[in-house]
């Protein structure tokens, strides 16, 4: 990444210091076992000035993620949005992509650590897969056994198969993969939910399998302001074959069409897509345009 240099601050445990005096711990759990929370979250120059894009559900997410597993969690949230906004004027920062940590103290046993630190670092960053519709292919990783872990909680560790599925898609040619779960059925892209269209309706993986994606909820809230179905069940790659369209939609990625998956190109044009129009109404709401207050 050049989108920062020693000369970048960060929000660290209560303070502002410059990225090349940040000091992690040798023997934290995090870097040792991968024992951690994380979000990420956007801010957009709006016409309202830099806003931060649902920062309370974000915060909140972080907060539960942390008591899903047992790691503690100190800190007032609006405190912790309050520092947030402060390091984005720090950094002259107006559109911007944010990532809290909450950093696990040193802890070699398999339990949880006696304390935490947090960390909010943020940087200029574009649409995460870019823009053009995406070439899928599905993965041989699949989702993790929600028996294994809490499938709700935003886990650094977790994102492992994430990693190896992305690579294995890239290295294959592809722009991006798509998990199965234990199932077999669709769960979602390494860092995205998926959705395709069929008959007019959205469909999406139920939940269970896969992180509940705040741009996922906002995409399900926008279906219901304009009146279009979206149903939440269990999808199989036969799906796939059959339906009209598909995108991807999370806070890095924005909402992304999609082409094909496993070389099946989806018919409809992406500009004629429902995915196409919650494209727009999303660029609209995160910008505060155009009634954006009716979900906000």
């Amino acid at each position: 990444m050049d989108n920062f240099n020693n000369s970048t601050v960060l929000y660290f445990n209560g303070e502002f210091i410059r990225t090349e005096d940040v000091k992690i711990d040798a023997y934290g759990q995090s870097l040792h076992y991968g024992f951690g929370a994380f979000e990420g979250i956007r801010a957009y120059n709006t016409r309202n000035g830099v806003r931060i894009f649902k920062a309370e559900e974000h915060y909140e997410r972080l907060k539960r993620s942390c008591e899903l597993v047992n790691i503690p969690y100190t800190w007032d949230n609006k405190e912790l949005i309050t520092q947030t906004y402060r390091l984005l004027e720090i950094n002259n920062l107006k559109n911007a992509y944010i990532r809290p940590m909450v950093l696990c103290g040193p802890n070699m046993a398999l339990t949880k650590p006696a304390y935490v630190t947090v960390m909010i670092c943020a940087w200029e960053w574009s649409a995460y897969l870019g823009e053009k519709l995406l070439r899928m292919c599905t993965s041989s990783y699949q989702r993790p056994n929600p028996l294994s872990i809490k499938s709700e909680a935003k886990i650094t560790g977790y994102y492992v198969s994430s990693i190896l599925a992305a690579t294995e898609a890239k290295e294959k040619g592809y722009d991006e993969a798509l998990l199965l779960d234990i199932n077999n059925n669709i769960a979602e892209a390494p860092a995205a939910n998926f959705f395709l269209e069929k008959y007019g309706c959205l469909y999406t993986p139920s939940l269970g399998n896969i992180l509940p994606g705040i741009t996922r909820e906002t995409i399900i809230e926008l279906c219901n302001i304009f009146e279009i179905e979206v149903y939440e069940e269990h999808l199989t790659s036969n799906d796939i074959k059959t339906a009209d369209s598909a995108f991807l939609c999370g806070t890095a990625v924005e909402i992304i069409g999609v082409k094909s998956v496993d070389d099946v190109v989806f018919p409809l044009d992406w500009s004629d897509s429902l995915g196409s129009t919650l494209q727009r109404a999303y660029k609209n709401l995160v910008l505060e345009k155009e009634n954006y207050e009716i979900i906000i």
